[in-house]
């Protein structure tokens, strides 16, 4: 168990699209360490870097941001890493892992708090889908910024963008039936080209009582 005083850092450098068998490696390392029950680990992802390729990866470039690179970091008791070392080996078959002596100077830990009390309540609606073209434009502005501040302006509950291939929108909206046929009315009469499609859907609320 880890504790105040001597221990061990691990931090494990890796690419983002690494896969071990058929999981990203980067959700394998941390579903192996909570297994083992390490204390507790971090994976960052990076802006940017290189490694021994010398290849620069970089969200600037397309073709580079699926490889950029993730460090995942974990401290903990020398015995423990020592146990899981080998594995972590053998799992990183292109990558760094680097261990260093620190020391542990607070270590806190809240217990846990009670569960809340839940509820579910299931409730019928109807749901509202605009589909229209990136480009498409209102008075000068986007179309689909306009619809949105339309839905505002008439009290709809919410509204989700959705931003599809080849330059496609899709907002959603669910609200009560007289609400959306209301909010399909005014959409309609601003849509110049797409779709609108409405539908029944059950809502179903959890929260705390």
């Amino acid at each position: 168990m880890l504790t105040k005083g001597p221990a061990k850092r691990v931090t494990i450098f890796i690419n983002e699209d690494a896969r071990h068998h058929v999981t990203p490696l980067h959700d394998a390392i941390m579903t192996y360490l909570m297994q083992k029950g390490v204390a507790g680990a971090t994976a960052t992802r990076a802006f940017s870097g290189f490694g021994g390729h010398h290849t620069l990866h970089t969200p600037k470039i397309e073709v580079l941001a699926e490889h950029l690179p993730l460090r995942i970091e974990f401290v903990e008791t020398p015995e423990k890493v020592e146990e899981v070392l080998p594995t972590l080996y053998e799992m990183v078959a292109d990558g760094l892992i680097e261990v260093q002596d620190t020391t542990v100077v607070k270590l806190s830990q809240n217990a846990a708090a009670p569960a809340p009390v839940r509820k579910r309540t299931e409730s019928t609606a109807r749901q509202l889908q605009v589909f229209l073209g990136d480009a498409d434009k209102w008075h000068g502005e986007p179309l689909h910024e306009s619809i949105v501040k339309k839905l505002r302006m008439m009290g709809v509950d919410g509204a989700t963008i959705f931003r599809g291939l080849e330059r496609r929108i899709m907002i959603s909206v669910i609200d009560s039936p007289e609400k959306i046929a209301e909010a399909s009315a005014a959409i309609e009469s601003m849509l110049p080209d797409g779709q609108i499609v409405t539908s029944d859907v059950s809502v179903v609320n959890v929260g705390q009582a």
